[in-house]
């Protein structure tokens, strides 16, 4: 990148992706300021740049954050993201996502601020009838968390089309994995990610870990993931900012790796990598579970000479079980003293 010290804004900067995207983003030279609400995200998270509190949908707020530090583009984690609650709680995250996203590119219009990159999702393809998953394929999300999405990558366009507010949405996959200086990592409230929960159970915090689905048409009957390292991801992020600053069109880019690994092979790298057996159960598949779910990465790689770096399944695991255990240790220590 050629920007200096720019200033970007990134909402949900205190969030897992947010947060490792903003040590990158220091480390070639920009300021990032994070705006949160901090339900879900973490202060002690916000290590290379201001934080700045506060709801999307606040107007008068977010003016006066974009008055404060005039960044010149924005990167925009800030959703809800639970699938599981999307279903039962939709009204929620149509307000919030489509709502936040909404008052976002209004403030954005109203600064003058042209460039945004978006966090989207793979959610927005739901079951896709062929794999590997290019651009291309049609969206058909199956939950209103993918559907809130989706209607976000449309009102960018739509944006970009009246504005001139140009985007790249990101459509990524199974994200995972720490920052290798173990400064920040993965700790959500509810824990719903796969490898998390996996160390969970070995350091008992979650009795066992259950394997929902054992009869998938798949080499070991598990269903299998494309899971990118959030170092990879953040990198994949800041390479579309740059995109973007070299005047390149809006587009839509998924993020993964192009591989899948199982369910039981991501418990085979964990017992590998720390010489302890996993506790588990095995229950029926969950409802709308695909077998296979895997990236084609080729418009990543071409468009924004995207290369992976941290995705090696092992290296995943080694970094997410070392900030775990710190993670671990932490609580403990704060709940003996």
């Amino acid at each position: 990148m050629t920007q200096g010290s720019k200033t970007i804004l990134v909402t949900g900067g205190a969030g897992y992706i947010g947060s490792h995207t903003c040590k990158l983003l220091a480390e070639q030279g920009f300021t990032p300021v994070s705006y949160d609400n901090l339900v879900y995200g973490h202060e002690h998270a916000v290590k290379w740049g201001p934080l700045e509190i506060g709801e999307l949908s606040d107007r008068a707020r977010l003016d006066a954050v974009l008055e404060k530090y005039k960044p010149v583009a924005v990167i925009h984690f800030a959703a809800y993201a639970f699938v599981g609650e999307s279903v039962v709680e939709p009204s929620k995250y149509y307000n919030n996502n489509i709502g936040g996203t909404l008052s976002l590119l209004d403030a954005m219009k109203d600064a003058g601020i042209d460039k945004i990159v978006f966090s989207s999702t793979c959610a927005t393809y739901g079951q896709p009838e062929t794999i590997p998953i290019t651009e291309d394929t049609p969206q058909a999300p199956i939950n209103p968390y993918g559907h809130s999405k989706l209607m976000m990558e449309q009102i960018l366009r739509d944006y970009d089309h009246a504005y001139g507010i140009r985007h790249v949405a990101l459509r990524y996959f199974n994200a995972c994995g720490c920052d290798r200086d173990g400064e920040i990592g993965e700790e959500h409230d509810p824990e719903t990610h796969l490898i998390p929960r996996i160390l969970m159970s070995l350091t008992g915090e979650i009795p066992k870990l259950t394997v929902f689905g054992t009869d998938y048409p798949t080499p070991d009957g598990t269903c299998i993931r494309d899971y990118i390292h959030v170092e990879d991801l953040a990198a994949g992020h800041t390479a579309a900012l740059d995109y973007l600053f070299k005047d390149g069109a809006s587009e839509c880019i998924n993020l993964g790796t192009g591989d899948g690994f199982s369910v039981k092979e991501i418990i085979d790298s964990v017992e590998r990598v720390t010489g302890m057996e996993v506790p588990r159960e095995y229950g029926d598949r969950r409802p709308g579970d695909p077998p296979v779910l895997t990236a084609d990465i080729s418009k990543a790689k071409d468009l924004l000479g995207f290369e992976l770096k941290a995705s090696d399944v092992d290296n995943v695991v080694a970094t997410a079980w070392a900030f775990h255990q710190k993670k671990t240790n932490r609580r403990r220590a704060t709940t003996d003293a």
